[in-house]
């Protein structure tokens, strides 16, 4: 069974918050509720997978593939799981349904302190 944990992207200060999930610092919020209803941040969930690095893959992060093109790690509900099987999963955006997680995947950034890592 995989970890369930989050992070927060703060959208005045530019800073991620780590492990909110269990967070009761009063300067972000007084529970994981009102993160959630925090308008100035941004949840995004560990996905249970870690690169060729051992790095944690999050939600929104950028990660360059085994063909070396770099994607958004994104959760669809419609898709077949690319990550984990079956119906809903992590994907990282823009690739097929062929791709395959072949754990040389690298995360290379995120997209909101990188997204001219995506072209945008």
């Amino acid at each position: 069974m995989r970890e369930i944990k989050f992070r927060a992207w703060n959208t005045i200060i530019k800073f991620y918050y780590h492990n909110i999930q269990n967070v009761h610092d009063e300067e972000i919020a007084d529970s994981f509720q009102n993160i959630l209803d925090n308008d100035e941040l941004i949840v995004e969930e560990f996905t249970g997978l870690k690169d060729k690095s051992g790095v944690e893959i999050y939600e929104g992060d950028i990660v360059r593939c085994s063909r070396g093109c770099p994607h958004k790690v994104v959760w669809e509900e419609e898709r077949g799981g690319m990550f984990g099987g079956g119906m809903p999963g992590w994907y990282l955006s823009g690739l097929d349904e062929g791709y395959a997680w072949t754990n040389s995947e690298e995360v290379i950034g995120n997209i909101h302190e990188n997204p001219e890592l995506l072209g945008e």
